[in-house]
């Protein structure tokens, strides 16, 4: 009797069952199912495009409109499509419908270069487009899944933009899929640890901002060039000064052998100097 209730109980229907809903569970725990947030519908006073970056108007945290690097604190999410999630809620003037959390196609420049899967994303100079994070910015709206590097299909536009640097430059905009999550940028926490005066020189030779690791090593070799440049320097012309006060005769194959010393020291510090400039350009 017994045995035939737990029969009874363990169909294969039942057990299957079990079985599909076991493997959901473990594959959300996982991170295998992601699922589209709930997007908010919001006004606004500008024209705004799928995948732009917004954020709530000061004055009005009814509306949103398209943000630049200068306001990340007002940072909300990205504008999708209202067909993009499966729940939306909205009102009859809440037109703009903004994702802030989930996975999206997302507007980016390659303003601070190229973006791989895995970088951090954050707002450009450019109202509504992301770029590629440095320690510079404060706020993230969250992960690179796929690649930009300004060329290939998946251009869409391109502007003109001036640089920290006063200078005139085009940067070209696409799209790629975004892993929304917006917090503080981690890599602004190392920012710290970098003289400003140092940051300021890193950048003017790079154009863009740089990660204080490449920052230091470029440091680094600078100074370990210019050591061993200076020492071969200092050794070739103090041994020069005692041959020539031991041997006034043998001036002119002195000074010779000096030219060469100088020479080498030249050559060494150039190549430190090319090597810092091809590392922080890179």
């Amino acid at each position: 009797m017994f045995v035939a209730k737990i029969k009874h109980l363990l169909t294969f229907k039942r057990c299957a069952s079990f079985l599909m809903l076991s493997a959901l569970v473990a594959l959300r725990l996982t991170g295998g199912i992601y699922a589209q947030s709930v997007t908010q519908g919001y006004g606004s006073d500008e024209t705004l495009q799928r995948g732009m970056i917004v954020g709530t108007k000061k004055d009005d945290p009814t509306k949103v409109e398209a943000l630049n690097v200068d306001q990340l604190e007002q940072m909300l999410g990205i504008v999708v499509s209202p067909n993009d999630s499966p729940i939306t809620l909205s009102g009859d003037d809440e037109k703009v419908f903004v994702a802030t959390v989930g996975r999206y196609e997302v507007l980016v420049s390659d303003q601070e270069g190229a973006i791989n899967p895995g970088d951090y994303i954050t707002a450009s100079s450019l109202d509504g487009i992301g770029m590629h994070a440095t320690f510079d910015q404060s706020e993230i709206i969250g992960r690179a899944l796929t690649a930009f590097d300004g060329t290939g299909g998946n251009i869409v536009g391109q502007s003109d933009l001036i640089d920290t640097n006063g200078n005139a430059r085009s940067v070209k905009i696409g799209r790629i899929e975004l892993d929304i999550a917006i917090s503080k940028n981690p890599l602004a926490k190392s920012a710290a640890v970098t003289p400003e005066w140092l940051g300021k020189i890193g950048q003017a030779i790079a154009g863009k901002s740089l990660s204080p690791a490449r920052i230091y090593i470029s440091a680094g070799i600078f100074i370990i060039g210019s050591v061993i440049a200076g020492s071969i320097l200092y050794a070739g012309i103090r041994s020069s000064i005692i041959a020539v006060g031991r041997n006034p005769l043998s001036k002119r194959s002195i000074l010779r052998g000096l030219v060469e010393v100088i020479f080498t020291a030249l050559i060494v510090f150039i190549i430190s100097v090319v090597g810092v400039y091809l590392l922080l350009r890179a």
